[in-house]
């Protein structure tokens, strides 16, 4: 899988969208259609919605691949959170705040807000879901 980030702002804030971590909840596009729209290019426009509205809808994404910064502060913010642990119907178990991954190859890797890992072991992008549960029908 080919791994893109894109950015887009409004000028008050920077949405940062990676495509490798995007399981297509759908949460984005089904809460705030004038924003979010895979259908068009860009397919993210900020200056659609005010920016609390913006960082309220990225909030839901499930897998984290939407994050956002604000333009007046650094992009690297390490948010203090409680870490809670979900396991969403037929999909992915969530991790919410700041985690780190230590992959079988040694890289590490820094996490916080939300992140999505594989349940269903078909996963492309392992440990973290791609969204392929949907694809194969796993329930679990």
């Amino acid at each position: 899988m080919k791994d893109i980030t894109k950015t887009y702002t409004n000028n008050e804030i920077t949405i940062v969208w990676k495509s490798s971590m995007c399981i297509h909840s759908r949460n984005c596009f089904n809460g705030l259609g004038q924003v979010f729209n895979p259908a068009e290019r860009p397919w993210i426009k900020p200056e659609n919605a005010k920016t609390e509205t913006l960082m309220s809808q990225i909030n839901k994404c499930p897998s984290g691949a939407l994050s956002y910064y604000k333009n007046d502060e650094a992009k690297t913010e390490n948010i203090e959170v409680e870490t809670i642990a979900e396991i969403s119907e037929n999909g992915p178990l969530l991790l919410y705040g700041n985690i780190t991954v230590k992959h079988n190859n040694g890289t590490v890797e820094q996490k916080n807000k939300v992140t999505a890992f594989c349940r269903c072991g078909a996963s492309n992008n392992k440990p973290y879901c791609d969204g392929t549960h949907r694809k194969i029908d796993f329930k679990g």
